[in-house]
């Protein structure tokens, strides 16, 4: 995950190439080490460097590591006679290289070709049957294609391999979410606030789906990491206060006050009310009315 000092950097970066003030080796070397896919940029500045021989030259043997970024960035922009180019440089220079496999299946994939794609990635696994980066091009294939029960089941596959992949436990916890299925997606995000307790988007996302369960023990639960959410976020995220207002009154309704909680659920659903109230005159004052409007409904 990239944090917001890196993302400025490379926005900072990126301005400073786009106006031509230099900078354009550092800038693609911070973006490849982030993993992030800023695809027309690095083709658009890639190729002027890879288009230079003296440029190329003084990169050493990281040119071959800027022909695979670019070969990327192309299949991203469907730039496919680009994305050709530089795929032949590299099996001249590779002949037999598993990583350049890769990116001739990636090409197959950026093609169109989805049985060509799919036979050269089981290729692949085959001979190594845990590359991560093909294992994930499976599912991208399968969500390319729209079928979304192949992506569940090649995502699965993967976590039976790789099971501290965060990104793959967030990503399957979505397509579960979008599906409805959302006793599968509390699975994910608990496997998540298990291995990184002290991210508050997994406990915001958690609690949102046990809200949508519905049920007194899930509101209950849910309650509870929407109270951990503003917690970590010191009491900074909107959503997380509102989902208290809302999980408090819904248990509210079904206990009818026989809950042994209620008081100290009434103190905490006045003061996310506060909270939420402070924060709207800061910086939506021109909502303010609906948000006490919607509070009152809730009877707060």
């Amino acid at each position: 995950m990239v944090t917001k000092t890196e993302e400025e950097e490379v926005n900072r970066l990126e301005n400073q190439v786009e106006n031509g003030g230099g900078g354009v080796w550092e800038y693609l070397c911070l973006v490849h080490k982030l993993k992030l896919r800023r695809s027309d940029m690095v083709l658009k500045h890639g190729l002027s460097i890879l288009n230079d021989s003296k440029k190329r030259s003084a990169l050493g043997p990281e040119e071959w590591t800027l022909y695979e970024q670019v070969a990327v960035a192309a299949m991203d922009c469907q730039s496919i006679d680009v994305a050709k180019d530089c795929i032949k440089v590299l099996q001249r220079k590779f002949p037999g290289s598993k990583r350049v496999g890769r990116l001739e299946a990636m090409l197959l994939e950026a093609r169109g070709l989805w049985s060509e794609a799919e036979n050269a990635y089981s290729s692949l696994l085959e001979e190594n049957p845990f590359d991560q980066i093909v294992h994930k091009r499976r599912v991208a294939m399968a969500k390319a294609q729209g079928n979304t029960s192949a992506a569940i089941d090649w995502l699965n596959k993967y976590l039976d391999l790789f099971m501290a992949d965060h990104e793959a436990w967030r990503e399957l916890a979505e397509i579960y979410v979008s599906l409805q299925m959302y006793k599968q997606a509390v699975f994910c995000y608990e496997e998540l606030i298990l291995s990184q307790p002290t991210v508050p988007l997994y406990h915001l996302a958690y609690a949102d789906v046990l809200y949508t369960l519905g049920g007194l023990e899930n509101l209950q639960t849910a309650k509870k990491y929407y109270a951990s959410t503003v917690d970590l976020t010191g009491g900074k995220c909107s959503r997380a206060l509102f989902g208290i207002c809302l999980c408090t009154s819904a248990i509210g309704q079904l206990t009818k006050g026989r809950s042994k909680e209620d008081k100290e659920s009434s103190e905490l659903q006045s003061l996310s009310a506060m909270a939420l109230e402070k924060d709207y005159k800061q910086r939506a004052p021109s909502k303010l009315s609906v948000l006490s409007s919607t509070l009152r409904s809730l009877k707060i």
